[in-house]
């Protein structure tokens, strides 16, 4: 099943942040494993950093650590390539057809950070001072002012999903040499992933913590399609096969919309569902028989088009003839990757049950200027 928890003020609510905060929101100390000398370790990040900035880790006898008072919090039951198999198999489920957040990360990430020892993730927007006067003496007193700076917060909540096996399952595959099935894990590791995905798009409500009195707006995980910043479009025409050349027209307008807010790309296009049939017929333009391209091809050869995408999860049933329009820049959108995609384990029932919990802060950041303007531009039929 899929959750959400989260950390506050060092504290974790949630089963997940419960167990979390036993083991001082290190994730290691809940990937205990069997080493090839049959002992007892964990994986510990050292709280250094490399030359490059990127976190130190060592590996540590359990024995060790419970005799510095540290809680290990889950048993000693998987040895190091069965853990590799669990995060080959999730990692590869929780990137597949999730093309927005795919794009995102691609274009704009944001990490290296500790996301469990942090409750929000804060920025400042700006406004744009000063003036300029024009004169043949240059003795013209202008008015002088300063900027005016403004909080926003982002909530970094951990989205989750569980699997689990039993003592005995694990004794026999171990005893006959039969790989332990890795099913529950590819489909921990999607719900994670495409609930990730639906939060981007906005088809699923991110969550809000605390209030605005702090916060230019709501500290709200928003998605495309209800971030209140976003530039709206609802009176696009219905295509019928015929007006594509109505089609171009329109998103010709989003571009326009986006640069009337100073925004001006490169841009992604993407689209619900049931544009497909549409946007991969022959493109004929009006008052002519002669074919000359798909329809998304006509739109791709747009100068600010960066390319032109069906989102999976952006259904025609909820959202019909939808277009989203994206600058494909930091100062618009950024991926927040706190933690990564990653398994943990506990043990319940006197140990005869090893629980594991596919997790991730990963969580997507739409921003807007001081003014409320940004650029994405949301378009549907009227």
């Amino acid at each position: 099943m899929f959750m959400t928890d989260y950390v506050s003020n060092g504290q974790g609510f949630g089963s997940v942040g419960g167990h979390l905060a036993n083991c001082r929101f290190d994730v290691g100390l809940m990937r205990p494993y069997i080493d090839d000398n049959g002992r007892r370790v964990v994986v510990v990040n050292t709280g250094r950093r490399d030359s490059d900035g990127k976190p130190i880790y060592k590996k540590e006898l359990v024995s060790v650590l419970t005799n510095r008072g540290m809680v290990i919090n889950g048993p000693t039951s998987l040895r190091k390539l069965e853990w590799i198999e669990f995060d080959t198999v999730v990692v590869r489920a929780a990137r597949e057809r999730l093309r927005a957040w795919s794009d995102l990360a691609g274009a704009n990430s944001f990490g290296g950070f500790n996301g469990m020892s942090k409750l929000i993730l804060e920025h400042e927007t700006m406004s744009d001072p000063g003036e300029a006067n024009v004169d043949f003496d240059g003795l013209t007193e202008g008015r002088t002012d300063s900027p005016k700076f403004q909080l926003q917060g982002l909530p970094l909540p951990i989205t989750h999903s569980d699997f689990w096996f039993s003592q005995r399952r694990l004794a026999v595959s171990r005893n006959t040499g039969t790989p332990l099935d890795t099913t529950m894990a590819e489909a921990a590791g999607r719900r994670v992933g495409e609930m990730i995905e639906k939060t981007l798009i906005g088809t699923q409500a991110g969550l809000t913590y605390g209030n605005n009195a702090d916060y230019g707006r709501l500290p709200t995980v928003y998605g495309y399609t209800n971030f209140p910043d976003r530039i709206t479009k609802n009176d696009m025409t219905v295509p019928d096969g015929t007006n594509g050349s109505v089609t171009v027209s329109e998103v010709l307008q989003l571009i326009q919309l986006a640069a009337d807010k100073n925004y001006f790309g490169p841009f992604m296009l993407y689209h619900s569902t049931d544009w497909d049939q549409f946007l991969d017929d022959d493109y004929i333009l009006t008052g002519g028989n002669v074919t000359t391209s798909t329809l998304r091809n006509r739109i791709r050869q747009i100068d600010q088009i960066q390319d032109v995408r069906r989102l999976d999860f952006l259904k025609a049933a909820t959202n019909p003839f939808t277009f989203i329009l994206v600058q494909m820049t930091s100062d618009v959108a950024r991926a927040v990757s706190g933690l990564d995609v990653t398994t943990v384990q506990w043990e319940s029932m006197g140990g005869m049950r090893l629980n594991f919990k596919v997790m991730a802060i990963q969580v997507p950041q739409l921003r807007a200027d001081f003014n409320g303007n940004t650029g994405i531009v949301h378009a549907t039929t009227a």
